[in-house]
């Protein structure tokens, strides 16, 4: 199922499948809007979590840069995706999966930022941690498979990418995913952000129907809560994997919008 949802009349959208140019093909193709690109990752995650989401963007003329979140502390990754805003021009459009929207509500306060994009993520409110975003929900079958060592990191088990995280995958990459996948500090869960910055810039969610790591509950009040243009995609936890066509339009969509 592909639905879109204008829950704000100021910024409007059409999504699609992406077409993917032959690979012979250099377009040089005009870009409409924004044309600067950062993607931010979530937990358990690295950049190559936008592999299949980068060629098409890039093949519409759009730059983009992929942020390396140590996954160390939410400062030290904010601190990360502001790097990467400090090298592209303005104005840039910030995208981000599950954790990493608290990395960009709270990066995206840059004045280079002038959108953000949510992919099923957590948004918080000002002076709100991840643990605080997720209280008034029942836990999710994905985080029962959260396992934390003795350094006091998170990892998930293969059960939870392979049942709750991704399993819209095939297998190989469900196991490629678990054989990867980079410990997510659990302090990172406690910090604050300082103030969201989607109170002052338009947003666009990405809604997982069948996201068991992120419930669709949460992530509709979330989009309620921002005003944002909303896609429900029939997806796992990771849609920018599964559906990636289907993600790079809705994120150039955003981009012609603004």
């Amino acid at each position: 199922m592909l639905t879109v949802k204008q829950l704000n009349p100021s910024a409007t959208t059409e999504a699609g499948t992406a077409a993917t140019l032959p690979q012979d093909v250099k377009p040089k193709l005009k870009v409409k809007g924004v044309k600067n690109i950062v993607l931010v990752h979530g937990a358990f995650a690295d950049g190559s979590s936008w592999a299949k989401v980068i060629p098409l963007l890039q093949a519409k003329g759009y730059n983009v840069i992929a942020v390396q979140n140590s996954l160390t502390s939410l400062e030290d990754d904010v601190a990360a995706a502001k790097r990467a805003i400090d090298l592209m021009d303005a104005p840039i459009l910030l995208v981000a999966h599950s954790y990493g929207g608290m990395v960009i509500t709270e990066a995206g306060n840059d004045p280079k930022v002038v959108g953000l994009v949510y992919v099923d993520a957590l948004i918080p409110n000002d002076n709100q941690s991840v643990v605080d975003v997720i209280q008034p929900y029942p836990p999710s079958p994905g985080n029962a498979e959260f396992k934390q060592d003795a350094a006091g990191f998170l990892s998930l088990s293969f059960k939870g990418i392979d049942s709750f995280f991704a399993q819209d995958l095939s297998e190989q990459e469900r196991k490629i995913l678990f054989a990867t996948q980079t410990p997510w500090a659990a302090k990172g869960t406690v910090t604050k952000i300082s103030k969201a910055a989607w109170k002052n810039k338009p947003s666009w969610c990405i809604i997982g129907l069948n996201d068991e790591t992120v419930p669709p509950a949460l992530t509709r009040a979330e989009a309620k809560m921002i005003n944002a243009t909303v896609l429900e995609l029939e997806s796992s936890h990771v849609p920018m994997l599964s559906q990636p066509g289907k993600v790079a339009e809705f994120i150039m969509g955003a981009a012609e919008t603004l």
